[in-house]
């Protein structure tokens, strides 16, 4: 399936402009009235398949846009066009950005002023790249495409290689290329006078509402659910993921109710002790009566999927479940679905990641008072006799409450836990910053003020989990698999409301989702509410020792990154003969990594070697 392509050029040069557009092969004169200083060029699929492309033009500019763009508070179906998008930029600037809500991204150039901005939603569900240039800004929907359109742009950066292993994915600004760059959620950039300029519109707000009885914060929630799916439900053709989980079973439910006809959903499970969540969507799907569609993922589904994932994306992305995420939407596209339903976000604004009761666990430890702790329990716990049965888990706990947040999140990091100079060789660790990702990581946390160490999780997430990592999983595997996906969780109305909850409504001692569960009870099946929370986690490592087809699949890359110079020989080695047979969970996990950055690097700079940079 083609790509949805956004590709925008901004100079205040106008020869540069002729030469940029003769680069990207437009052969397209600049938008009437520009006087030069933006042309653009958009490829898209037809518009039964890609219908959350638009574009418009006329003489006071030019825009294109992706998603649903919207007005907050807007009934379901309005949908801001691209012509009202401009029109909105032309009167108020940037200052549109606050009133407007939904999924998007728009590129749009003022004719009269000269200026262009480039922006993207709150969540960053439909990312935006960008390669800047003296007096232009290259802008477009992919790195790679942005990389490509002009000589020497193609670098790859071996920082963002390592960041990769280390976060699984590519976290933006950074891209796996040198000269380009991403928005992060809830940026635009604005280009005007020859200069480009970066900023943030919107910062989660965790002020909380108080002395509203419960009784009316849960029907405000049901009420916000129901009109959130249906917004997002506005046309036929659409369907749901089902994982069995509380998120998608909640999206599933309403689907039914607000379409007052049982909702198609799908599912996918894993032939594998431990893994498989089918019973759990079946039990969903029963409850509320939906119209239930299976498919159980293979190895060999893994074998030809994988090619084609990393291909899709545009830069390495390492999330295991991306590969089932596009098994589901494919039987979806297959039914005909033009729009699926995630649950996605829900977690991340109700409070349900096991990580968070977790770490409230670990600052309880602040509240022991300090002459305490140094006189009595560290020189006993992390002395002598810390390796006593008895006292290691204690030993452990205090260890990593001394770390302090958000460093003690990456306690099990599988780059902390190799040990770069096992895995990586010589060549490629010595040209990188390792504590990189953390002094990111950090600057990160410290943008929430908030007291609560529940909502500094939750803004923290906001960008790693979500933004980084699980959106686009499922918006790149769903397009390739030829749907469009839509987050009724992440409807800007729900998560405000969610974020001025109280913390111990979200995370009541160790309880996760507290309110959440209350407000569902009756509406969720007993069975989905007591769940452990799991997903469509793939059974990869189990399944490499028994499959040899996929073994050899899966060695085979690794030993391209060896000849990479990216791996050291010995441990590409070590991880099959050893390392995957004690621990095929974890090591499934590292192999999984490692797999996917050789095959994005097979399909998009197959001739990369580290000693070549």
């Amino acid at each position: 399936m083609s790509r949805v392509r956004l590709i925008g050029i901004a100079t205040s040069d106008p020869s540069l402009s002729t030469m940029l557009r003769e680069v990207a092969g437009t052969g397209e004169a600049p938008a009437a009235g520009c006087a030069h200083r933006m042309c653009a060029s958009t490829a898209w699929m037809d518009a039964s398949s890609a219908p959350q492309l638009q574009a418009h033009q006329d003489d006071a500019g030019f825009c294109v846009a992706i998603g649903v763009p919207r007005l907050r508070g807007a009934a379901p179906g309005m949908r801001l066009t691209a012509s009202e998008l401009l029109s909105s930029y032309h009167s108020d600037g940037s200052g549109m950005l606050q009133r407007m809500a939904g999924g998007f991204a728009f590129v749009a150039h003022d004719a009269t002023t000269g200026r262009t901005i480039m922006a993207v939603d709150r969540f960053g569900i439909y990312p935006l790249a960008y390669r800047l240039l003296d007096n232009a800004v290259v802008i477009g929907r992919f790195a790679d495409e942005v990389a490509g359109l002009l000589p020497n742009g193609s670098a790859l950066d071996l920082q963002s290689l390592f960041d990769y292993l280390y976060f699984h994915v590519i976290p933006a600004p950074a891209t796996v290329y040198k000269t380009v760059r991403r928005l992060e959620a809830a940026q635009y950039g604005e280009f005007a006078d020859g200069r480009f300029e970066v900023k943030r519109y919107w910062q989660p707000d965790y002020t909380q509402r108080l002395g509203e009885s419960r009784e009316k914060l849960i029907a405000e929630f049901r009420d916000l659910m129901r009109e959130s799916v249906a917004r997002e439900a506005d046309a036929e053709g659409t369907a749901s993921f089902l994982s069995g989980g509380t998120d998608s079973s909640t999206v599933t439910g309403w689907l039914g109710k607000t379409s007052g006809k049982p909702a198609p959903c799908y599912s996918i499970g894993f032939d594998a002790e431990g893994y498989d969540e089918m019973a759990y969507a079946r039990i969903a799907a029963k409850h509320f009566g939906a119209d239930h569609h299976e498919y159980y993922v293979t190895p060999s589904d893994i074998v030809r999927g994988v090619p084609l994932v990393a291909q899709r994306y545009d830069q390495p992305f390492g999330n295991s479940s991306a590969l089932p995420g596009f098994s589901c939407a494919g039987m979806a596209a297959q039914d005909g679905v033009r729009i699926l339903l995630a649950g996605d976000g829900g977690d991340e604004i109700f409070g349900g990641n096991t990580r968070y009761a977790k770490q409230k666990v670990f600052e309880w430890y602040e509240r022991v008072p300090v002459p305490v702790r140094r006189a009595f329990l560290e020189p006993i716990l992390l002395g002598p006799m810390r390796n006593l049965p008895l006292l290691r888990k204690a030993a452990s706990y205090i260890e990593q409450a001394k770390l302090g947040l958000p460093a003690r999140l990456e306690t099990y990091n599988l780059v902390h836990r190799l040990g770069v100079e096992n895995m990586l060789t010589p060549m490629f660790a010595g040209a990188i910053l390792q504590g990189a990702p953390a002094l990111q990581q950090k600057e990160v946390y410290d943008r929430c003020r908030d007291p609560a160490i529940v909502n500094q999780l939750l803004a923290y997430d906001l960008k790693y989990t979500l933004a980084d990592t699980d959106l686009p999983k499922v918006v790149h595997t769903a397009e390739l698999a030829g749907c469009e996906v839509r987050f009724p969780m992440l409807a800007d109305e729900l998560v405000d409301f969610a974020n001025a909850l109280p913390p111990d409504y979200k995370v009541k001692g160790v309880e996760l989702r507290h309110f959440f569960k209350e407000a569902s009870t009756g509406f969720l099946p007993n069975e989905i509410l007591t769940k452990a929370k799991h997903g469509f986690g793939l059974p990869f490592g189990a399944w490499v020792l028994k499959d040899p087809e996929l073994q050899r699949f899966s060695r085979a890359s690794l030993l391209s990154l060896v000849e990479r110079k990216i791996i050291r020989t010995e441990f590409a080695a070590d991880v099959f003969a050893t390392k995957l047979p004690a621990h095929p969970g974890f090591y499934g996990e590292v192999i999984w990594i490692l797999m996917l950055l050789e095959q994005w690097l097979r399909s998009h700079a197959s001739d990369f070697t580290v000693d070549a940079v």
